[in-house]
């Protein structure tokens, strides 16, 4: 089900976003919002009244330092995109060559894979998460440079936003818990919790160390190869 912009679209500038950004700042502002605000030396996409939000649609990692010293004094929401849906549109000058929609769905545990570069970011105070789910165009371009080459010369030149599909917030390392299900019987590996889940192995490899990294989960042996969790009391078990 799609879900309604929490309000109608306001003005301000989009000078130099890119069209992703630009447009999931647009469908989330509210009446009253400010927009690209100072606060202690960083630029904040949206101000909402004592709340920073800022919209990320790419990895975390350069957010660091920001992130660590305006959740020191202030509350802040990280909005991330995931695409559930994408479709891949090559361009040249004169238009649209083709349109087509893309095998890959995302899902919201697709949100460890930028977790994982930066997994303290959900211990930092006053710090809450959105992942948004989206539908999505990728526009490609001909591109002679070197960077193109596996891609038989087409490069990414932008995100289109086409709808917001579904959202979710995640206030604590706890929420992130949620993701083992509850009923799973410790001692676990990487390996029952993508059977349980059905997501693949590497990505659970990456929601494991950043439980771990968090004190969700602790590591409490070893069969084979393979480490053997538990959660910790009051995360979720």
């Amino acid at each position: 089900m799609t879900v309604d912009a929490p309000n109608p679209v306001h003005q301000f500038s989009t000078l130099n976003e890119k069209a992703l950004h630009a447009a999931l700042k647009a469908w989330y502002a509210q009446p009253g919002d400010q927009f690209e605000v100072v606060v202690e030396r960083s630029v904040i996409d949206i101000v909402r009244d004592d709340l920073l939000i800022e919209i990320q649609t790419g990895g975390f990692g350069p957010l660091r330092r920001k992130l660590m010293r305006l959740t020191a004094n202030h509350p802040v929401r990280l909005v991330y995109p995931i695409a559930a849906e994408k479709f891949i549109v090559r361009e040249d000058a004169g238009g649209r060559i083709s349109r087509r929609r893309s095998p890959k769905r995302g899902a919201m545990h697709d949100v460890f894979y930028q977790l994982v570069t930066f997994p303290k970011l959900m211990a930092l105070p006053n710090f809450t998460l959105e992942v948004l789910l989206i539908r999505e165009e990728e526009v490609r371009r001909r591109d002679g440079s070197r960077r193109a080459w596996r891609r038989k010369g087409w490069v990414t030149q932008e995100r289109r936003l086409l709808d917001v599909l579904d959202r979710r917030v995640f206030e604590s390392p706890e929420d992130l818990a949620a993701f083992i299900p509850a009923d799973l019987e410790p001692p676990f590996t990487t390996a029952d919790i993508a059977t349980a889940t059905g997501i693949p192995r590497w990505m659970v490899q990456k929601m494991t160390y950043c439980l771990r990294e968090l004190g969700v989960i602790e590591i409490v042996g070893k069969t084979g190869n393979s480490l053997r969790y538990t959660r910790n009391n009051g995360s979720g078990a």
